[in-house]
């Protein structure tokens, strides 16, 4: 964050050329590795296609279902007061929330072992949702931890 200047641009991302969709969009980019675009887009347009014949709804729908399920409301920050670190529920931004869910499944798909990349991503796509994989348990977990610390949520900032 500048400390001058009165606003930060935030990066608008156009929306992808098969779905018309900028969540799609976001997750190529995510998944992208060494700028590799293309091979991003075969990844994810193939999880999708794999996850919308399993789950039997549209693919974008696949992707937004399974990122909504994997969206934290609320989770912990670290906080410093008075020589002890305290973990802080804090509610956590719309954007910021779909980004950590991307960031999950991505996550998730890619220490599934075996087959390519695009059957992995489908699978965790089509576990997400159905309300269980990986990134739906970190989910969960995160709540569970923000829940134990409710006592502390009185030193927000």
């Amino acid at each position: 964050m500048p400390r001058r200047a009165k606003r930060v641009n935030k990066h608008v991302v156009l929306p992808d050329a098969k779905y018309g969709s900028v969540d799609v969009a976001k997750f190529v980019n995510r998944v992208m590795l060494r700028g590799k675009k293309a091979t991003a887009e075969s990844i994810v347009y193939g999880a999708m296609e794999l996850a919308a014949q399993q789950a039997s709804i549209e693919p974008v729908e696949v992707l937004e279902k399974a990122v909504d399920s994997a969206t934290p409301l609320i989770r912990v920050k670290p906080r410093r007061v008075g020589g002890a670190t305290y973990q802080v529920p804090m509610e956590v931004d719309r954007r910021i929330g779909r980004a950590l869910a991307m960031r999950w499944l991505i996550t998730a798909a890619r220490t599934r072992s075996g087959k390519s990349m695009a059957e992995k991503l489908a699978a965790e796509l089509v576990d997400a949702v159905q309300g269980k994989g990986s990134a739906v348990r970190k989910r969960e977990e995160i709540h569970r931890m923000a829940d134990a610390n409710r006592a502390f949520v009185h030193y927000r900032w």
